[in-house]
């Protein structure tokens, strides 16, 4: 896998003195294992809807953060914390009502099999979880995802996070599929393709004395590529895990919360009740909180033989914010402007796919969108080196976005819930001006 819009220190000697020294720092406090984005990265200080903010007051338009999904410093989110946190805050074995009006709040925006939720402060916790309650309930211990999957960076999470890099070994229980790529792949039947790997991964499995537990996927198949059509299509994928005796865990750290923009979660658009879910990033708007969400039959064996307890995960704090998100995503409209907005801005981009061949594909679901750029649009060939170009010129515009996939020739659009068809047409104009620029100055294919 190629790196992904990586500062790289041969581009130092381009930085203002101020941030080379804040590098350094950084390097010298921190370890070298941490990546900052862009050749040349953005320094922020405040951040207020789709917008941050850097030491001269310029604005960043944020078109990645996830994190924040109301918006940056939402105030009815903030004001939420800052009560909580100026009342009380401890930890669930005491009685507190907080807690309990939010569980009932969350819990009703999924199906009704989806009854029980446990909470955790980061997805990858609540993936661990997942993992843990899985092999309780079926007895086993493999696990399928996809080739370029993230799901963590706990022991178990990460090795099953093949994204994370050819340092991370994965378990020998592990089993990867590729992802349902339309684009690449068949796309008549993507769903029967995609089914017959997970297949295929089960058989492996089981001449290899391993007993399937879950078949884990990121409804959005985000660092894959972004993959959400047709809709339906994991439909025989789920079948296949359940009919080898294994759960079905639907990892909504990404997608959920209306990002998709036609309902809450990622799995709603393929008719499926997942046995557990997981949630993170998005839930609290940028403080930390995660869950899991699962079946109660599924849950049972766990419970019964594990006692479960994390200190900080669903104390009061993190249950005011995780309402207060609730409560801005529902009396804004939020899933429904997700919905609108990403339309208007996949017509946009693919309009500009009639200009710009190097725009090879455009796909995804609500605010959570795809642009797959390629140097011949017969041959497909990965635009990786042009992406990365066009990724850092954007920033330069003080438009913030990022690469995704396997070549990291995807560009990965997922602003924050409250972006407009005004900040979605500020960034259509100014993508058609880069990427005329380049095809006038280097041609982006031959």
């Amino acid at each position: 896998m190629s790196m992904i819009n990586a500062y790289s220190a041969a581009s130092e000697s381009d930085l203002a003195q101020c941030e080379r020294d804040m590098i350094a720092r950084r390097q010298h406090l921190l370890g070298p294992a941490y990546r900052l984005f862009y050749a040349n990265p953005v320094h922020v200080v405040r951040g207020e809807g789709v917008w941050l903010y850097d030491p001269e007051g310029q604005a960043y338009l944020d078109m990645y953060n996830n994190v924040a999904s109301v918006g940056h410093c939402h105030p009815h989110v903030t004001a939420a914390l800052s009560r909580q946190a100026g009342t009380l805050n401890t930890h669930t074995r005491y009685l507190h009502e907080t807690i309990l009006d939010y569980a009932e709040r969350l819990l009703g925006h999924f199906p009704s099999e989806l009854a029980h939720v446990m909470f955790t402060c980061t997805g990858s916790e609540a993936n661990d979880l997942a993992l843990r309650v899985a092999k309780a309930h079926t007895g086993g211990t493999g696990v399928i995802v996809t080739q370029l999957a993230y799901h963590g960076t706990t022991t178990v999470t990460a090795e099953l996070s093949p994204s994370l890099g050819r340092g991370m070994q994965l378990g020998t229980h592990v089993r990867t599929v590729p992802a349902p790529d339309g684009y690449r792949g068949d796309a008549r039947d993507v769903g029967e393709a995609f089914a017959a790997h997970v297949r295929a991964a089960i058989d492996d499995m089981t001449a290899n004395g391993i007993r399937p537990a879950a078949l884990l996927v990121d409804t959005i198949f985000s660092s894959d590529g972004v993959y959400a059509d047709p809709a339906g299509f994991l439909a025989p994928a789920v079948a296949a895990i359940r009919q080898a005796g294994g759960l079905f865990i639907a990892d909504e750290v990404q997608p959920g919360f209306g990002r998709t923009g036609d309902a809450m979660w990622g799995f709603a658009r393929h008719g499926l009740v997942p046995d557990i879910v997981t949630l993170g990033k998005p839930m609290g708007n940028g403080h930390p909180v995660a869950g899991m969400v699962a079946r109660p039959e599924v849950l049972a064996e766990f419970g019964q033989r594990t006692r479960y307890f994390n200190t900080f995960a669903g104390n009061p704090v993190s249950a005011a914010v995780g309402m207060a998100v609730l409560e801005v995503i529902e009396g804004e409209g939020l899933v429904e402007n997700a919905r609108r907005v990403g339309d208007h801005l996949r017509t946009g981009l693919r309009a500009l796919a009639q200009r710009h061949s190097v725009i090879g594909d455009v796909r995804g679901a609500g605010l959570f969108i795809g642009v797959e750029l390629v140097r011949d649009p017969l041959t497909k060939e990965p635009a990786t080196e042009e992406t990365a170009r066009l990724v850092n010129d954007l920033r330069e515009r003080r438009i913030l976005i990022s690469a995704t996939g396997p070549d990291a020739n995807i560009l990965k659009i997922r602003p924050p819930l409250a972006f407009s068809r005004e900040n979605a047409d500020l960034f259509l104009s100014v993508m058609d001006d880069l990427l005329t620029r380049a095809a006038s100055a280097r041609p982006l294919h031959q």
